[in-house]
């Protein structure tokens, strides 16, 4: 049988290699990947003290006031998905990345990029779905921009936002106050936007209907923030999930968390899938779910307000921050073991948002 040369050159690796000369997906991941493009490429090209905080937004000063600002950009596919569409995720997105900061958002922009040949009814869809969110949010679009690229090149349509709120004095949320000690706590149950994409893109029937958990956190927040503007730093889970925001925050913070595995949150429907697919929902994405490190004797408060508020029911003590292992975080799983919960490389699934 003669020997045939194995033609490699059409191969893909499924987890993409740092060491790249091109951009891949899992750059938009919200993992490693992600990280060093920032760190490494964007950071060092724009430079700044502001860009330095490296949070969901940045908090700045301007005329005597101290703003959070922050832009996000919204690429998910389908457009539409049980419990949300992208119009939706383009305007709590945003206001969300404001709340992680304590900031009431006031105004958004949009930026539309949409592909010709989109139906102007889908794309009023979008609209309304936006105006929709943002009363709810409190919010308003005050400003906005159009672009039209040539068909095949869009996916539909892309949307872009960026918002400004006033952070309250007193309030001062970022990693860096993180100490050992702090508590845990998440908001509600964790990969419920994940698994709902996944299910209407891939087709997938996991026995129960799913939606996505797409909120604007900005009222939770100030519910906190009335038990003590002492919190020390909230995140907002989305690409990634859980485990890629305590892994920033214990990075950024240089304390070690534990995660108590068996008291997170994990509705029985995204265990399920995530059993099926073999996925972690640790690292699945969410859309109205947080995460705060609160101080141990200001904790018990919170979480019971958190409980009182609809977006914080099924909120729970889940960790805490330790001297140990500085910058890891670590599970304890049900069977008395220890595991190591690293930032994702890329993603699970792209374009969720």
């Amino acid at each position: 049988m003669p020997e045939t040369a194995l033609d490699i050159t059409g191969w893909t690796c499924p987890a993409p290699l740092r060491d790249r000369p091109r951009v891949v997906m899992g750059h938009g991941g919200g993992g490693a990947l992600s990280a060093e493009l920032v760190q490494h490429l964007f950071a060092p090209a724009f430079g700044g003290e502001a860009l330095a905080q490296l949070g969901d937004s940045a908090a700045v000063r301007l005329g005597g006031l101290r703003l959070a600002f922050s832009t996000d950009s919204y690429v998910v596919r389908p457009l539409f998905f049980p419990g949300g569409s992208i119009g939706d995720l383009a305007v709590n997105g945003t206001v969300n990345d404001l709340a992680m900061c304590g900031a009431e958002a006031a105004y958004l922009s949009c930026g539309f990029i949409l592909e010709e040949g989109l139906e102007t009814a889908t794309l009023a869809r979008v609209a309304q779905d936006m105006g929709a969110a943002a009363r709810a949010a409190g919010v308003e679009v005050a400003t906005g921009d159009t672009k039209v690229v040539e068909m095949g090149h869009g996916d539909g349509l892309y949307v872009n936002t960026a918002g400004i709120g006033l952070i309250p004095d007193g309030v001062d949320l970022r990693p860096q106050r993180v100490v050992p000690g702090d508590v845990v706590i998440v908001s509600g149950g964790i990969g419920l936007h994940g698994v709902a994409i996944m299910s209407v893109r891939e087709g997938l029937e996991f026995g129960v209907d799913i939606e996505s958990d797409c909120a604007a956190l900005g009222g939770l927040v100030r519910t906190m923030l009335a038990v003590t503007p002492d919190l020390h730093v909230l995140r907002d889970p989305t690409r990634g999930g859980l485990a890629a925001a305590l892994n920033e925050i214990a990075a950024a913070s240089g304390a070690g968390v534990v995660l108590h595995e068996g008291r997170v949150p994990v509705p029985e429907a995204v265990a399920n899938a995530c059993a099926i697919l073999g996925l972690d929902p640790l690292y699945v994405a969410n859309e109205g779910k947080l995460v705060a490190f609160v101080p141990r004797e200001h904790a018990e408060a919170v979480l019971d307000a958190m409980r009182a508020h609809p977006l914080g029911r099924d909120a729970a003590v889940i960790g805490e921050a330790v001297e140990a292992h500085p910058g890891l975080v670590v599970a304890r799983t049900g069977l008395g073991g220890t595991r190591v919960v690293d930032l994702p490389l890329g993603e699970q699934l792209p374009r969720i948002c």
